[in-house]
């Protein structure tokens, strides 16, 4: 009788190559994210000083919004205007009832620009709206 003679199975070692594929794709994704979420926050918008304040930390579900000092308001650094503001958020609101935005409005902004924009927001249906301010010089 002829027995078939078996190999010893190879055991594969970990494989470091792929894993370091897939950590390089995730670090380029949270770089460039990270980046476009900070210009976001470095537009030409000065926003008043206060001692206690602090710059809130961005989300997934969350917008800024930047209110320059002539009302003009900005949005993914494209100035839109009020309608098309309203539109964006009742969109957003719909789409997620936890939605929350980021109210940045010039230290120069009249409080009737800002009024109309938190109107909008509140008209929508939003309700975590974060109004930062910067640390004093």
């Amino acid at each position: 009788m002829k027995f078939r003679t078996r190999s010893e199975p190879h055991v594969v070692g970990f494989q470091i190559a792929p894993m370091v594929d897939v950590l390089l794709v995730l670090l380029c994704f949270f770089i460039l994210t990270w980046n476009f979420a900070r210009k976001e926050m470095e537009l030409d918008v000065k926003v008043p000083a206060a001692t206690n304040g602090r710059e809130p930390s961005l989300e997934v579900n969350q917008s800024v919004v930047n209110i320059k000092a002539d009302g003009q308001v900005v949005m993914s650094a494209k100035p839109i205007s009020y309608d098309d503001f309203q539109t964006r958020m009742q969109d957003a609101a719909r789409s997620n009832p936890d939605y929350s935005i980021i109210i940045r409005g010039d230290k120069a902004t009249p409080y009737e620009f800002i009024a109309k924009v938190l109107d909008i927001c509140n008209g929508a249906g939003i309700w975590n709206i974060a109004l930062p301010v910067s640390k004093p010089e």
